[in-house]
Parts: structure tokens; C-alpha cells; sequence
């Protein structure tokens, strides 16, 4: 009941954002006038961005150290990552794969006919994130304290992993009295996610009205194809997503699917999986799932998993070979994919994340960077597309793993569900 409320707020937000944006578009004297006024709805956005990166990082570290030290050994923790890492594996591959298929099909770049410049310059994208080197050592921090000031959810995961376990092996007094803490910490943490979820609706209103004032409504009928293409690509993975859960939950799939679909709306009308993750955490473990696995998967996944991200990339690589009418063989587009696959990964703190991964890989294939100037414009609303899947595809995955695991609560030993005692309290807070 609570859940429906925050997904009706939710709605009448966006909808609420599209008339007002319309409005300001429409009646401004200039388009610099409407980004102007454009620019004082983004405030509104910010904020709620600003309040979700407060708390991600005391969240994350708290809930990982907490779940990893209950785990017990080195072994249960490798186990788990193991299991998550195959099902990223897996699942990356079939997206990159749906948009290789879809692009093929539907054709979305073909006879078009666009004047465009011959490099990249001034896209503000810096392919060099990709470099494997700064990658692998950018994993590890230098400073936790700054890790977490800047919300690096893969280096905070890092050292909580070598914390958590190393509590788990203290005296048996001094471990539960510092895991009572972080388990006390974290209530904190989710007590306060419920205060910051009540501004949900108000940041989804900014960032729709701002979109729609800057831009318009006339931009989605002119890039209409692409898009329409994309959200047909799209509505499969997300079919083939809760197919492969059904597999694994069974119906619970479509209870899951009940409890996260405030986060999936708040996640694509804000175009931010950083703004679902405390609610996400939340919701997967009123769902049934530990605190152990939701801390240690969900966080993993925001990095390794994105596969909204995944699916774009093919996508729009085809896209932009077909625009330009340049042919691309089956093995040249088979190898795309497999170097898509491996230089993808770990970019999820990047800007513009997707189209840093494009704009490194098309010049390996013949392919001009500047191809990425035809979907700039529309870019937004792709990327809500794009965040709704990566928040469904790491939910689905995380109750997957804990579904092999067996540590939903109908499984796991009763001592371990005062981990989630607070869950309710939090929910009501939410709402």
C-alpha cells in the first residue's frame, strides 16, 4: 500500500513535470530563455541526487562489513562472488548480444543522411578511462576517506571486503560487538533513506520539467525511430530478464517485480541508479534476501552489471555504421561485441558511461567517433531507458544469487533475522 503511494506520487510527478516543462517551453520568448528557466527545475534534481550520494557511501560499507564478518570464512564470500559473476557474465553477453540482433533488424540508422563533423572534439568524453592499466588500479584505493567522499561503490566494496573479512576473525565478544555496530549503522542509514525517499517524487518532477523545457516534445518525434527501436530492444532484455528469474524464483519473481517498481520509476525519470541503490537495498531485503548478500551483490553489480549500459552499446555502434553506410561483416561485429564485452566493464563511474565505451571502441572497427553527435540531443532519454534495466537486471540478479545461496529467510537460520528487524520501520518512513 505504502509502495503504491510512493509510485503514484511518482507518476503524477513526471506528469506533472512533462505540462509544466511544455509550458515553459512553449511560452519562452528564447530557447536560452527556457534552458534558463530549465536550469532553476534541475536545482530540484540535484538536490535529491546530492541527498541519495550522502548516503551511499556509509550504506554500502556498513551493510558489506556487516554481512561479509556473518559469513564466517574467505570461502563462503568467494562462493557468492563466484555466483554473481557468472550470472554478470552471462547476462552482459545476451544484452550485448539483443542489441546487435535488434540493430540489425530494425535498422534504425539506415538512409540517413546527416552532415557531420569529422572527429569527436568537444564531446566532452574521455576515452581514456578505458585504459586497463588506470582501470585494475583504480580498483584499489588510496585513501578509503576519499573513496568514499566521491562514492566510488567499487573501492568502497574493496576495503570493506579485506574489513569485513578480517572482523570475521576477531574474538568471538569484540566481533559481535562491532558487528552490532555496523548492523546499528545501517538502521541509521535506512531510517534516514526513508526521509530522503519522500523528496523521490519532487526530484523526478525537476528533472522531467527539465528536460521537457530545454527541449521540448518535438525532439522525440524527430529521433522517434531510434528510439522506438532502442525501447523494442530494450522491452526484450527486460522480458528475458524476468524469464530468467521465473526460472530460478519461480512466481516470487513477480513479487519482487512489485516491491522494486518505485525504484525502477524513480531510477528512469532521474536517469541515475546511484538515486535507486539505499531504496533498492531496502526493498531486496523486505523481499526476503540477507543483508549479507544484498550489501555484497547489489554494490558489485552497480559496476559489473549494468546491462541497460550493455545493450546500448552494440545498439548504437550499429546505429551509427548504418548512418554513415559503412558495412560491417558478421565477424567484425561478433569481435565488436567481444570487445565490448571486456572494456565495458568497471566504467559505471564514468560520465556518460555507454557513450565513453562507444566513442573508445569505434575507431578499432573504421567506425568516426562523431557518430555520437547524432544521438547527443536525445542521449537523456536513452539513458532513463538505460538505467531502468540496469536497476531491474541487478535486482533480478541479486535474488537470484541469494536464491542459490539459500539465504532468503525462509531458509536461513533465525538468528540472523535481526539484521532486517528494521526493514518496516524504514518503509514506513518511505512512504
Amino acid at each position: 500500500m505504502k509502495s503504491n503511494r510512493l509510485t503514484m506520487m511518482v507518476l503524477l510527478a513526471m506528469a506533472l513535470g512533462v505540462l509544466v516543462g511544455y509550458v515553459v517551453h512553449t511560452s519562452a520568448a528564447t530557447p536560452a530563455a527556457a534552458k534558463e528557466i530549465a536550469s532553476y527545475f534541475g536545482i530540484l534534481t540535484d538536490v535529491f541526487l546530492r541527498m541519495i550520494k550522502m548516503i551511499i557511501a556509509p550504506l554500502v560499507f556498513t551493510t558489506l562489513v556487516a554481512g561479509l564478518a556473518n559469513m564466517g570464512d574467505a570461502k563462503s564470500v568467494g562462493r557468492v562472488g563466484g555466483r554473481a559473476l557468472g550470472w554478470f557474465i552471462v547476462a552482459s553477453f545476451c544484452s550485448l548480444f539483443l542489441g546487435l540482433f535488434y540493430a540489425n533488424l530494425l535498422q534504425p540508422g539506415h538512409g540517413l543522411k546527416v552532415d557531420l563533423p569529422s572527429s569527436a572534439d568537444g564531446l566532452g568524453l574521455k576515452t581514456s578511462a578505458l585504459n586497463l592499466k588506470d582501470f585494475i588500479t583504480h580498483v584499489f584505493p588510496k585513501n578509503i576517506f576519499e573513496a568514499m567522499a566521491t562514492n566510488e561503490v567499487l573501492q568502497i566494496l574493496v576495503f570493506a571486503l579485506f574489513f569485513g573479512l578480517a572482523l570475521g576473525y576477531l574474538h568471538h565478544q569484540k566481533k559481535h560487538m562491532l558487528v552490532g555496530l555496523m548492523d546499528e549503522v545501517s538502521h541509521v542509514m535506512l531510517r534516514v533513506t526513508g526521509y530522503v525517499m519522500r523528496f523521490a517524487p519532487v526530484g523526478v518532477f525537476g528533472a522531467v520539467a527539465d528536460t521537457i523545457a530545454t527541449h521540448g516534445l518535438g525532439m522525440l518525434s524527430v529521433f522517434g525511430k531510434f528510439m522506438l527501436c532502442f525501447y523494442i530492444a530494450l522491452a526484450t532484455l527486460w522480458l528475458l530478464l524476468t524469464l530468467a528469474g521465473y526460472l530460478v524464483l519461480g512466481r516470487d519473481v513477480f513479487r519482487l517485480l512489485g516491491l522494486i517498481r518505485g525504484s525502477l520509476l524513480v531510477g528512469f525519470f532521474t536517469a541515475s541508479s546511484e538515486s535507486t541503490l539505499p531504496k533498492l537495498m531496502e526493498q531486496l531485503e523486505e523481499f526476503g534476501i540477507k543483508p549479507r548478500i544484498t550489501g555484497f551483490v547489489l554494490p558489485l553489480g552497480y559496476s559489473f552489471n549494468l546491462d541497460g549500459s550493455m545493450i546500448y552499446t552494440t545498439f548504437l555502434a550499429i546505429f551509427i555504421s548504418q548512418a554513415y553506410g559503412i558495412e560491417m561483416s558478421l565477424t567484425a561485429q561478433i569481435t565488436m561485441l567481444l570487445v565490448l564485452m571486456v572494456s565495458s566493464k568497471g566504467i559505471a563511474g564514468v560520465p556518460r558511461a555507454s557513450l565513453v565505451v562507444v566513442a573508445a571502441v569505434l575507431p578499432m572497427f573504421g567506425l568516426p567517433e562523431a557518430g555520437i553527435l547524432l544521438i547527443l540531443g536525445i542521449d537523456h532519454f536513452l539513458d532513463m531507458g538505460r538505467t531502468l534495466t540496469n536497476v531491474l537486471g541487478n535486482a533480478i540478479a541479486t535474488a537470484v544469487v541469494a536464491k542459490w545461496e539459500g539465504k532468503s529467510d525462509d531458509e536461513a537460520e533465525p538468528q540472523a533475522d535481526a539484521a532486517v528487524v528494521a526493514m518496516p520501520e524504514a518503509e514506513r518512513l518511505a512512504a
